[in-house]
C-alpha cells in the first residue's frame, strides 16, 4: 500500500484524513485528492468542489453510527440519486450506485477505507474494504439480495485466519467492528487499532455553514454547542469568553482586522427570548464593542463580518464546544478536528479570506485543528504563511475545472 502520510507525521500523528478518493462520485471518476492541514478546493461553478465535501460529509456520518439512508439524505444535495456519477448507465439488474473512500493517517499508519454503495433499484452497501500494512483487513460483499445483510470477512490471524459473519447493509462495517472483534489476538488487535484510527478521525469531522440571518437573533443561555449553522454564536461567546481569556484574545484580533471600524473587543448583552411556544426566557446577544462609538450588536453588521467570527471562532474552539459526535473515549490532546466549510470565501473580500486562512495556518501548526474548504478561487499570496508556524502548516490548494476528472494539487 503507498505510503501517503502527510510530511512530519509519526507514530505519535493525531489520526486525521488525508486523502480523499472519489472513484464513482457525482461528477468525479477516479479522482484523488490529497488533503493537508489547510486544504481548499477551488474552481468554478459545476467543477464539482461541494461534492469533495459532500462524499467526506457521507463517510463521517456513516462513521458516527447513522444508517446509509439517513446519511445520505442529510449530507448530499438531491440525496442518494444525486451520488450516481453523471452519465452512468444501469447494468442488465437495473443497478447503479457510488463509490468514495479515503486514507487516515495517525499511530497505525495509513488506513485506507473503501466504500460500494448501491443507490438502485434499492440504497444500501455492496462492499466494504480496509486496508493497512499492506494486509486486507476487512472486506464485505453482498451475496444474496434478496438479505439485508453483506458477507463480511475481517482478518483474525490466530487458529482461524478469517473470522467471517453477516453484518447490516444500511451500515459502515468498520464502525461495526469495535463490537464484534475480541482482540485477542495480533490480527484481531491490528483489525481494531485500524478500525478505531478511521473512526475517530471520521468523528472529529465538523461541518460548518454559517447563516448570518439566523445569528442576528439573541440566543438562549446555556445553549453552547455551537451548532454548523451557527445560530446560537452569541451564546457560545458569552462561553468563551470567561473559559479562556487567550483564544478570545485571537479572536478579538482576528475581528479587528477583518471587521469595519474600530473593534476594542467582543461582549454580550442580556436580552429576553422566547421558545417555539412562546414562553419567555433569559437570553444574549453579542456585540462589538467599538471604545468610545459603543456597542455594535451582530444584528446591526453584515453578512460577511457575521461569517466570519463564526467561521473564526470554530477554528479557535474544539470538540467540547461545538455539536459534534466525538470520541469521548479518546482524549483531546490525541484528536484533531477537521472542519469542513463550503463556500469558505462566500460573500468575504480578500482582506476577510486572508485573515481567515492566516487563523486556519496558525490553528492547524498546532495540530489540533484542519480545515477542508472551497473557494471560486484564491489568490496565491493569500495562502502563504508569514511565519515559521504558518508554514509547517501550508496551504494544499486542489483546482478542479469543468472537464477536470481528477483532482490536481499544490502546495
Amino acid at each position: 500500500m503507498e505510503d501517503v502520510r502527510p510530511e512530519g507525521a509519526g507514530a505519535e500523528a493525531r489520526p486525521a484524513v488525508v486523502e480523499l478518493r472519489l472513484s464513482a462520485f457525482k461528477s468525479h471518476r477516479g479522482a484523488v485528492f490529497p488533503l493537508g492541514p489547510v486544504t481548499l478546493v477551488t474552481g468554478g461553478a459545476g467543477s464539482g468542489k461541494s461534492s469533495v465535501l459532500e462524499a467526506l460529509a457521507v463517510l463521517a456520518a456513516l462513521a458516527c453510527g447513522e444508517e446509509l439512508p439517513a446519511a445520505v439524505a442529510r449530507t448530499v444535495r438531491g440525496g442518494a440519486a444525486a451520488c450516481v456519477p453523471s452519465g452512468s448507465a444501469p447494468d442488465a439488474q437495473g443497478r447503479r450506485g457510488f463509490r468514495v473512500g479515503c486514507v487516515v493517517d495517525g499511530p497505525a499508519g495509513p488506513v485506507r477505507l473503501d466504500l460500494a454503495v448501491q443507490t438502485e433499484p434499492e440504497l444500501r452497501v455492496v462492499g466494504e474494504r480496509l486496508t493497512a500494512r499492506g494486509k486486507v483487513l476487512l472486506t464485505t460483499a453482498l451475496r444474496d439480495p434478496a438479505r439485508r445483510t453483506v458477507q463480511a470477512a475481517w482478518h483474525t490471524a490466530g487458529q482461524v485466519p478469517v473470522t467471517r459473519a453477516p453484518l447490516p447493509d444500511d451500515r459502515l462495517a468498520t464502525a461495526l467492528l469495535p463490537l464484534r472483534v475480541a482482540g485477542t489476538t495480533d490480527g484481531q488487535r491490528l483489525v481494531l487499532s485500524a478500525a478505531e484510527q478511521v473512526l475517530i478521525a471520521l468523528r472529529a469531522v465538523f461541518p460548518v455553514e454559517p447563516r448570518p440571518w439566523r445569528m442576528r437573533e439573541a440566543a438562549r443561555v446555556g445553549d453552547t454547542l455551537l451548532r454548523g449553522c451557527c445560530e446560537n454564536l452569541s451564546a457560545v461567546l458569552d462561553r468563551t469568553k470567561g473559559e479562556c481569556r487567550t483564544r478570545h484574545a485571537m479572536l478579538v484580533e482576528a475581528a479587528r482586522a477583518a471587521c469595519g471600524g474600530p473593534v476594542e473587543g467582543l461582549v454580550v448583552t442580556r436580552q429576553a427570548v422566547r421558545d417555539a411556544a412562546g414562553a419567555r426566557g433569559d437570553g444574549v446577544l453579542a456585540a462589538v464593542d467599538r471604545g468610545a462609538l459603543g456597542l455594535t450588536p451582530l444584528d446591526r453588521l453584515g453578512d460577511s463580518e457575521l461569517r466570519f467570527l463564526a467561521l473564526a471562532l470554530v477554528l479557535l474552539t474544539g470538540p467540547g464546544v461545538l455539536e459534534m459526535d466525538q470520541a469521548a473515549e479518546v482524549l483531546p490532546a490525541l484528536r484533531a478536528m477537521t472542519v469542513v466549510a463550503d463556500g469558505l470565501d462566500a460573500g468575504l473580500d480578500r482582506a476577510q479570506t486572508r485573515e481567515l486562512l492566516s487563523l486556519a495556518r496558525r490553528a492547524a501548526a498546532h495540530g489540533h485543528v484542519r480545515l477542508l474548504g472551497t473557494a471560486h478561487e484564491v489568490d496565491p499570496q493569500d495562502v502563504r504563511g508569514t511565519g515559521a508556524r504558518a508554514r509547517e502548516a501550508g496551504v494544499t490548494v486542489v483546482r478542479l475545472g469543468r472537464e477536470r476528472e481528477r483532482g490536481g494539487a499544490e502546495g
